[in-house]
């Protein structure tokens, strides 16, 4: 009968470890405010609208890319609140736009 030879088994390291996993804490005031600074001092009006509606709204990501213009205008003015449907949960979310 043939010998059987035990493989080691390899000492992998996961990719993982030593990363934080799941949910991350949500921003710090005083975070969020050193973002706008940022953006102010460095003249980032887009960067800085597209942060202020995203903190505002509280929506993710892939719902704020979904976002068109006629959901923040109506005519030639910025509306004022604003509904736009989630597509995780499929809710409506209302929110105020500064």
């Amino acid at each position: 009968m043939p010998e059987v030879v035990a493989v080691p088994s390899s000492t992998r390291v996961p990719w993982n470890c030593g990363r934080i996993v799941g949910p991350k804490p949500p921003l710090k005031p005083k975070y969020i405010w050193a973002l706008r600074t940022r953006l102010q001092l460095a003249n980032r009006t887009r960067d800085l609208d597209l942060f202020n509606l995203t903190v505002d709204s509280k929506l993710r990501g892939c719902d704020l890319v979904g976002l068109r213009v006629s959901d923040i205008y109506l005519g030639d003015a910025v509306r004022l609140r604003t509904t736009v449907c989630q597509r995780k949960t499929g809710r409506p979310v209302p929110f105020g736009i500064t």
